[in-house]
């Protein structure tokens, strides 16, 4: 009988091993996004601040992040940092760190986007009824532009979710690098072990985007009734 290379997968801890890997994608995705979520509101807030220093670093921030590629920026953090300034900085903490950044700057530019998108007579219902710049953000702004946020943050989520692949190689053993070593591995006794693997971890990362692209839906569902 031809050897399909699926029995790979149950080989020994193979299965276990992709699993411990989709836990370190999960884990590196999951802590940046939530600080991404955080910092980009803030940060799309100082966005919209007519101090024009302060918008000029905030342009800078912004397209520094964007023209510079994610990968780029895991080579410069992990081994610049720790190599230039003797930071002792672990692959998972770089790449938590890289992903941070890029997502505070993309979310950021969507807040900005969808705060500028509200009428300027939001903000003068809030004045006039007494409220502070904070609280007209905290109450008025900030709940309307999360709304108009929802398709394209959940987008980035899944961005970053697949996006977190590159950290394999700055030698972080997530669930790709793991498939990779399981090919090499069974080569030659199975050569098309790296259909099922891949197939696998195809499987695995869609397991992993798709409650978040459920969620989307259920949100915009339940804000348009």
């Amino acid at each position: 009988m031809q050897d399909l290379g699926i029995r790979v997968l149950v080989e020994g801890v193979n299965l276990l091993r992709l699993l411990g890997g989709l836990g370190v994608t999960a884990r590196i995705a999951g802590m940046a996004v939530a600080f991404s979520l955080v910092l980009g509101i803030l940060f799309g807030i100082l966005m919209t601040r007519r101090n024009p220093v302060l918008r000029f670093l905030c342009r800078v921030y912004l397209e520094t992040l964007r023209i510079v590629p994610v990968l780029v920026w895991l080579f410069i953090v992990y081994f610049g940092l720790s190599r230039n300034f003797h930071i002792n900085l672990s692959g998972e903490a770089a790449s938590i760190l890289v992903f941070t950044l890029w997502g505070t700057a993309e979310m950021g530019d969507m807040v900005r986007g969808a705060v500028t998108s509200l009428h300027r007579h939001q903000y003068e219902s809030g004045y006039a009824l007494g409220l502070s710049e904070t609280q007209v953000y905290r109450y008025i702004i900030i709940p309307q532009a999360v709304r108009r946020l929802v398709p394209g943050a959940i987008n980035l989520m899944t961005r970053m979710i697949k996006t977190t692949s590159l950290v394999v190689l700055i030698g972080i053993m997530e669930m790709l690098k793991v498939g990779q070593q399981i090919i090499e591995t069974n080569f030659l006794k199975s050569p098309t072990a790296a259909f099922w693997v891949y197939g696998l971890i195809f499987f695995l990362y869609f397991m992993l985007c798709m409650p978040v692209s459920r969620l989307s839906k259920r949100l915009e569902r339940r804000w348009q009734s």
